[in-house]
């Protein structure tokens, strides 16, 4: 009895060992993938960020819309691994839910008709009494808008497209520039006062 017993122990020893062997490769896999899934997870994220830029941008210059849906974040979340303790796995479930649901809001969104970012823009540069700077004018729109991603930059861009199509004037203080609506109130009045040392002179 003890001869055959010493070599079953053994088997057992080796059956234990490989086991936590495998084990262990397991759960650094794990630890592995989870870095790589949230990297990638992060990575979309920014594509998502620049994508949303680049549309409005696109509205912006008044080109035509012809980028494609981005693709639906829900997909891009990998199941997490069923030996995960249950907290991790937990907290993951309503982050998947928030995703499922993100998309579905912005289509809800843009089915409702909303202004383009240059008649915002318009809109708001025409109610003013003073002069703006892009980098307030985009502030102002952020605060007033905050569904929408609005980029300075965009701004700019669309302000000096407006001021080629005259329907905003352009004025330059030091190195700081300052727009305001062509038919913004007393706008036509500060012209003629501009004008006024002109004719005088000549």
């Amino acid at each position: 009895m003890p001869e055959s017993a010493a070599p079953t122990t053994e088997l057992t020893s080796q059956y234990i060992s490989q086991v936590t062997n495998d084990l262990d490769h397991n759960v650094k896999e794990q630890e592995r993938v989870t870095e790589e899934l949230a990297a990638l997870q992060e990575q979309l994220a920014t594509l998502q960020r620049d994508h949303t830029v680049l549309v409005n941008m696109q509205q912006a210059l008044g080109a035509p819309t012809t980028a494609p849906e981005p693709a639906r974040t829900d997909s891009a979340v990998v199941p997490s691994p069923r030996k995960k303790p249950a907290p991790a796995s937990g907290a993951r479930r309503p982050a998947k839910k928030a995703s499922a649901q993100e998309p579905q809001g912005k289509k809800t969104a843009g089915k409702t008709a909303q202004p383009k970012l240059v008649d915002l823009i318009h809109q708001h540069v025409a109610g003013q009494s003073e002069p703006r700077s892009a980098v307030e004018i985009a502030e102002a729109l952020r605060q007033a808008h905050t569904e929408r991603a609005i980029d300075t930059k965009v701004v700019r861009t669309t302000l000096e497209n407006l001021v080629a199509k005259s329907r905003v004037h352009r004025t330059k203080q030091g190195s700081s520039v300052f727009y305001t609506a062509a038919d913004a109130p007393g706008q036509e009045a500060a012209s003629a006062r501009e004008a006024q040392p002109e004719t005088a002179t000549a």
